[in-house]
């Protein structure tokens, strides 16, 4: 690859053509002020496929022999920061109210001693690994019960790292002393924090376009945060759809503040601008609705 196509950015003409085939793929629309982002993430896949140009890539990318490509490629566009209790009221809620809540109803018979959760978009893990601690760190009251976390993202680079589960210091600053202590491993030579096995077997990753149904049901709550903010209303309102089908009755929706779609959670109620409560199921509502106008 010459100098020349290295300082190449993609064209007006190129750049809608890649915007609109991310947009296909996974409903993620690029800003028309990220030319020069794009252009530099596509750029790395040129560089891997030893491409001549944006032209021959995107040919190649959108043929059939291309399939292969395409995971590196949303891999190479996608943004995935991540660090441990990003917006830690989101975290105090779920360890002290929503386990209070859940332990009540257990007491009363109205549910069973089983916590589903769902980190959605989860890049390289911290999401779904403080859920973890948060429950690992109430077994004196969750001690008999079942507790999964499903963690999904587009990208399997990221899968790949949350498996591992190693983290810079830099994903671990809201990481107190003793959970350090407790729940990971400080590797000296590498800079690296591991989560303890202990932790990671409570999660379980997967790969999973939010624009597809839902990979789980009957989730007791799930978190979506900082992910939506890169998808138009259209999309945002597949992915919602799809959310409050997987979410059971009685279940939680932990939102971020940047998602942009709080119109759109009508069947839910509001119990603060980032949690909401599924309260009835509306296809049920529906139908009883219909039947009874028959």
């Amino acid at each position: 690859m010459t100098k020349d196509v290295e300082l190449e950015r993609l064209n007006p003409h190129q750049f809608d053509q890649f915007r609109e085939f991310i947009y296909t793929k996974c409903g993620i629309r690029i800003d028309e002020k990220k030319v020069t982002l794009l252009s530099n993430r596509i750029r790395r896949r040129l560089r891997a496929g030893e491409f001549d140009n944006f032209d021959a890539y995107y040919r190649f990318l959108t043929s059939p022999a291309g399939t292969g490509e395409l995971e590196g490629f949303l891999d190479a566009i996608t943004t995935n920061e991540t660090f441990f209790f990003r917006t830690e009221k989101h975290f105090d809620w779920l360890k002290t109210d929503m386990i209070a809540d859940v332990v009540t109803q257990l007491r009363a018979g109205k549910r069973s001693p089983v916590l589903r959760f769902w980190s959605a978009g989860c890049a390289s893990g911290a999401e779904p690994y403080s859920i973890a601690i948060c429950l690992v760190e109430n077994m004196y009251r969750l001690g008999d019960w079942s507790l999964n976390i499903l963690g999904t993202d587009i990208s399997e680079e990221m899968l790949r790292e949350a498996r591992e589960g190693f983290f810079k210091p830099r994903a671990m600053e809201s990481v107190t002393e003793t959970q350090r202590r407790r729940h990971f491993r400080y590797l000296a030579e590498d800079d690296v924090w591991q989560v303890r096995p202990e932790i990671k077997q409570l999660v379980e990753f997967k790969k999973h376009n939010l624009m597809q149904p839902p990979p789980q049901s009957a989730c007791d709550c799930i978190f979506i945060r900082n992910v939506l903010i890169y998808f138009d209303r259209e999309s945002k309102q597949v992915v919602i759809n799809n959310l409050l089908s997987a979410l059971a009755v009685g279940g939680y929706l932990v939102v971020g503040p940047s998602e942009g779609v709080y119109d759109m959670l009508g069947p839910l109620r509001k119990i603060s601008p980032f949690l909401y409560q599924k309260v009835e199921d509306v296809r049920q509502r529906d139908r009883a609705g219909a039947r009874g106008s028959a």
